[in-house]
């Protein structure tokens, strides 16, 4: 006869690996859809990591903006590295298992440096708004000193917000024959439907978690942006209206460029259970891969002192 000490460590499972796949229906050509990705990933490090280059070097860029252009860069680069091995590994040698803790570890990063970006945005949409509202008390606002502190308040915030994600997932039960993924990485939304228990409590954290971060992030930047137009509008010259708004147009655009992949993740993964899986695997791709991608060229195209900084990088001359 079984002891009933037995039946319960035997009823716990939780299994060695999960499984991934890359995208559903195209696995005879994933070799080919590899090399976009590559280069996709190549772009998002290289231009980033220019970024961050520039600003340390060049003297003329020490200024908050442009710091908290490199925090932008740094999640960036956080977050291509986070899923680079696991979907180059994929689509690359169609190695698809990647194991539980290898999961839970790569998701918490994956999330975490989500969140850092989104921190990120709201500070700098903080740097817009007191650079336009109170110009002439921007440098003694914006300090080094509270540059530093919201920096460590943003990483603080991420970590602490993601750090139990892991371990509720970890104490839940899981199906012995239920392993496969949705996509070349482990979401946490992929990952806890895969457990064989009630994940209520998985499903109310993981809300909050957005809640408490993207979404207040998202409305404090539109009331950012609202009180910057107010500011603006009261301006007498409609050439000094264009000419301030201008300055906004690059963090405008990388907000857009994160927060629309985020709402449409968001939206799929609970309204869009019908759709076919490959919809939801390339929405997922778009917003961890493009902002990456797409930050560094809009901030070297619209701003000028980043591109000439950038090029200088790439040419090995002293900055200034």
């Amino acid at each position: 006869m079984i002891s009933s000490q037995a039946f319960i460590n035997i009823s716990f499972f939780q299994p060695q690996s999960f499984l991934m796949i890359g995208i559903p229906g195209l696995e005879a050509v994933h070799g080919w859809i590899s090399i976009p990705f590559s280069f996709m990933y190549t772009v998002a490090l290289t231009g980033n990591c220019l970024i961050l280059l520039a600003v340390r070097r060049t003297h003329s860029l020490h200024q908050p903006m442009y710091y908290f252009l490199s925090m932008l860069a740094l999640s960036d680069v956080g977050l291509s590295l986070s899923t680079l091995p696991s979907t180059l590994a994929v689509l690359w040698f169609d190695y698809r298992f990647i194991g539980f803790n290898a999961c839970l570890i790569q998701m918490f990063f994956l999330h975490s440096f989500s969140v850092l970006e989104s921190s990120v945005l709201l500070a700098m949409s903080f740097d817009r708004f007191v650079a336009i509202s109170n110009p002439l008390r921007y440098a003694s606002v914006l300090t080094n000193t509270v540059i530093i502190r919201i920096g460590v308040a943003i990483v603080a915030r991420a970590t602490l917000s993601l750090f139990p994600v892991p371990f509720l997932l970890k104490r839940l039960n899981y199906c012995p024959g239920k392993i496969l993924l949705s996509h070349s990485f482990c979401f946490h939304a992929d990952v806890m439907k895969l457990a064989c228990a009630d994940i209520t409590v998985n499903i109310l954290y993981g809300l909050y978690v957005v809640l408490s971060t993207v979404g207040v992030d998202s409305s404090l930047i539109v009331m950012s942006y609202s009180l910057i137009l107010y500011t603006v509008m009261g301006l007498a010259s409609p050439r000094e209206r264009v000419r301030t708004l201008n300055t906004c147009v690059s963090h405008i655009l990388a907000v857009l460029v994160f927060y629309i992949p985020v709402i449409g993740v968001s939206m799929i993964h609970r309204f869009g259970k019908h759709l076919p899986h490959i919809v939801h695997a390339l929405v997922a791709y778009v917003y961890l891969v493009v902002p990456p991608v797409l930050n560094p060229i809009i901030y070297s195209v619209k701003s000028k002192p980043i591109r000439g900084a950038m090029f200088r990088v790439l040419r090995g001359k002293d900055q200034t």
